[in-house]
């Protein structure tokens, strides 16, 4: 890597003096002494700097986007240090030019070689390549969603050998239940356990007793959050002395952040809006044609900080929809919540089907984005009615706009019960990111084109 990035710089000094060909036919460059002296006090700083970024080591856990942060950052550090380097040794002799290129060159080809190198090292540990077997302690719901992020992400490189648990037998989602938590020794020798997945730690005696035993059998050990179904803010590790403590901390979004997910919000939303203008006329049309009553459903909602704002949608019911949804109270299929939801609503009209399906009834919703009441990703705003009957622990999901899609709609759209609904839009709140983000979108595309959950 050093020579790389040596060379990186090499090339844009020949570049600039057009002396490539000269290089190789003996004829002198111009201070190339002093540019090679330059260019190998870079390189020596950079490997410095992507060293202590952990570069030179795969965190499998790293996204793409976060590695090519990191390596920017790193080439920046190290070029605003030679900057400083070159003005005051005072080699005015030094091009701009080379140095700017030598930066744009050196991100964007390192950038480059860090993501396919990822890419390849994704594609081998999925095929089985330096896989973990892991052993998940508890197989109930928390265990459960261990087992499907797993799945989720086969780069990690986690392959689940099973589970043990005291209170149930044979498979769980197509895993086995090995056996019980005083088999622990014995199931980790015979499946050859590389680490532990304690998804139990409220019971603490139990998980005392396994740490201790894969300890003594030299296993990793990981453990689940006691409030992984709560509102989870970042969790970090910090030390008073020599005791270790675990430390969770409300993540404090700088302005600028807010900024920039405002504007990719008034971009996006106005690409959607003229890409998608000749389908929401169509859509106008149909209404129009095959039931009375307006083109638009506006309802009121409780957004950021519970602001209410109209929230438009086109219609998708008939416009008595209202009157007669005090009859169908006892029907509602959304489980254990005050959301109203059935998957056979009779107020449902036939065009409104197929805009619920594939969610072609919110496309309104990119006028309340432009508007600054939504953005495109968020917790979805539940009509004033039923955000008001939300306890305190809920309020959570109101401390940022409320999005077209979301992680609830990702992981089940209506399919999911109101506890699960929640709990998803209360971690996103804890867990945002740019990158979190564009995952969700691109995650809804498929699920809309699916038509799965909706109704």
């Amino acid at each position: 890597s050093y020579c790389f990035l040596y060379c990186s710089r090499l090339l844009a000094y020949f570049f600039k003096h057009k002396h490539l060909l000269d290089f190789f036919t003996g004829i002198s460059l111009p201070n190339i002494k002093e540019y090679s002296f330059v260019f190998i006090l870079w390189a020596i700083f950079m490997v410095i700097s992507l060293n202590r970024r952990n570069l030179y080591s795969t965190d499998r856990g790293v996204t793409i986007p976060k590695e090519i942060l990191r390596t920017v950052l790193s080439v920046s550090c190290t070029s605003i240090l030679i900057g400083a380097v070159i003005f005051f040794s005072k080699y005015d002799f030094f091009s701009r030019e080379v140095f700017f290129t030598g930066f744009i060159a050196l991100s964007v080809l390192l950038s480059l070689w860090r993501v396919i190198k990822r890419l390849i090292l994704r594609k081998l540990i999925s095929g089985g390549y330096h896989n973990v077997n892991v052993l998940i302690i508890g197989a109930g719901r928390v265990g459960n969603v261990v087992l499907a992020e797993i799945k989720r992400i086969p780069w990690f490189g986690f392959r689940p050998v099973g589970f043990l648990d005291d209170n149930k037998e044979g498979c769980v989602c197509n895993i086995s239940v090995l056996g019980k938590l005083k088999d622990f020794a014995v199931i980790a020798k015979k499946y050859f356990v590389d680490e532990v997945v304690i998804t139990i730690p409220s019971e603490k005696k139990v998980v005392l007793g396994l740490v201790k035993e894969a300890k003594g059998l030299h296993l990793g050990v990981r453990a689940v959050p006691d409030n992984l179904e709560g509102s989870l803010p970042i969790l970090d590790i910090d030390y008073l002395g020599l005791i270790p403590l675990l430390t969770y901390k409300t993540r404090k979004r700088h302005p600028a952040e807010l900024a920039l997910k405002r504007l990719f919000d008034i971009l996006i939303s106005l690409l959607v809006l003229i890409l998608l203008l000749p389908l929401s006329l169509c859509i106008v049309i149909l209404i129009k044609f095959t039931s009375s009553g307006p083109i638009f459903y506006v309802s009121k909602r409780a957004g950021y900080k519970g602001q209410i704002f109209n929230f438009y949608k086109f219609r998708s019911m008939i416009w008595e929809a209202d009157i007669f949804k005090e009859k169908l109270l006892a029907q509602n299929e959304v489980k254990g919540g005050t959301i109203f939801k059935i998957k056979k609503d009779p107020r449902v009209t036939f065009v409104g089907s197929i805009l619920r399906k594939y969610s072609l009834d919110e496309l309104p919703q990119i006028i309340n984005v432009l508007k600054g009441d939504m953005s495109l990703v968020g917790p979805r705003p539940f009509p004033i009615e039923e955000s008001q009957k939300l306890g305190h622990d809920y309020l959570g999901r109101l401390v940022v706009r409320p999005g077209i899609t979301g992680l609830a709609q990702i992981k089940g759209r209506s399919d999911l019960s109101f506890h699960r609904w929640v709990k998803w839009d209360l971690w996103y709140v804890n867990n945002w990111s740019f990158g979190l983000d564009f995952l969700i979108l691109r995650w809804t595309i498929p699920v809309v084109l699916k038509g799965k959950g909706a109704y």
